[in-house]
């Protein structure tokens, strides 16, 4: 069979996994709210911005050497219907791996759904996003709204370059930034909109300085979710969405290392260190709540969602709270 054959059965592949993925997005509801957004992931071929990805590194911590790396171009046929197949699988997808470390990754699609529709975008908004990845976000956010008003940013050269590059073959040119993301970008501000596919352990204040009064903040945080408003340059409050999300952690300037969660649990009920939901509790409160003090406020208030915990940044602090901003239960954040 020829090259040439060979790749058109390539292409054939894709728009049927492509085509199956958005069903399986739309099955799951992800963007109910904002049905626009099928239309992009309809649209924007995924497997462009994953010429290659590692498979059995996603824990990262129990994979190291044990990963196996996919790839558009492997002589065997049938590793390169794997490698597509599995670039339109519901899974993230680990792009980069250093010295046994998963740098960088292409995000669950459906949760990547859930995080676009909840940005609550409008037509001429502009968009800062933090963590450039493969550059399959920027992408899905260029053809929502425009290369224009989209950019994206990210610490790592090798990152940024290679999002350029993935960008330009889906026929895209948002800009692209090579800088900490903690940072912001003061230079294509003020933004109406801000997104993180990198964990935080702060707010960085410089994000709401460069942002418009009203701008959506949304950025993982504690294994969840944190929606923020923007009032001004001093002040931003939110909630947590329901939904868990776990990504790599953001590198640059403003990021702190906390206690670690997993430690001291021994003494604990076991449904209390398995649990989800408390788990989260811990992350969100480490450094400031033993994990007895969690497991108390925890079992006393039925079991919190995330939901009912937010965070608040004051001109002079930032804390994270349960119901309400200024109620009993409040924690400071680094």
């Amino acid at each position: 069979m020829s090259a040439r054959a060979i790749d058109h059965g390539l292409d054939d592949l894709a728009g049927t996994a492509r085509a199956a993925l958005v069903r399986e997005i739309d099955a799951s509801g992800a963007w109910d709210a904002e049905p626009a957004w099928r239309e992009a992931f309809e649209s924007v071929p995924r497997h462009l911005f994953v010429p290659y990805y590692y498979v059995g590194a996603q824990g990262v911590q129990g994979a190291r050497g044990g990963y196996e790396r996919r790839w558009r171009e492997d002589p065997v046929p049938h590793r390169r219907e794997e490698w597509m197949r599995g670039a339109y699988e519901n899974v993230p997808l680990a792009t980069r791996v250093r010295d046994g470390e998963l740098v960088s990754s292409s995000s669950q699609p459906s949760l990547m759904a859930k995080m676009l529709a909840e940005l609550e975008v409008r037509d001429g908004d502009e968009v800062l996003e933090i963590g450039a990845g493969t550059g399959y976000n920027a992408a899905l956010l260029s053809h929502r709204l425009g290369d224009e008003l989209i950019t994206t940013v990210d610490l790592d050269p090798e990152i940024t370059e290679s999002a350029r590059r993935h960008l330009a073959a889906a026929g895209h040119r948002p800009t692209v930034v090579t800088g900490d993301g903690a940072r912001g970008c003061p230079e294509r501000a003020p933004f109406d909109r801000v997104i993180a596919t990198c964990t935080l352990s702060s707010i960085p204040r410089s994000w709401l300085g460069q942002c418009r009064s009203g701008a959506r903040i949304l950025a993982p945080f504690a294994t969840g979710l944190i929606a923020l408003r923007v009032r001004d340059t001093g002040h931003a409050e939110g909630r947590f969405l329901h939904t868990p999300a776990y990504f790599v952690p953001l590198r640059g300037s403003t990021r702190s290392e906390r206690d670690d969660p997993d430690a001291n649990l021994e003494g604990l009920p076991r449904r209390a260190r398995g649990n989800e939901l408390f788990r989260f509790l811990l992350t969100l409160t480490a450094g400031t709540l033993a994990p007895d003090e969690a497991y108390a406020l925890w079992e006393r208030e039925g079991w919190p969602p995330r939901e009912r915990y937010g965070i608040t940044v004051g001109d002079d602090r930032a804390w994270a709270w349960l119901d309400d901003p200024e109620g009993p239960y409040t924690w400071p954040l680094p």
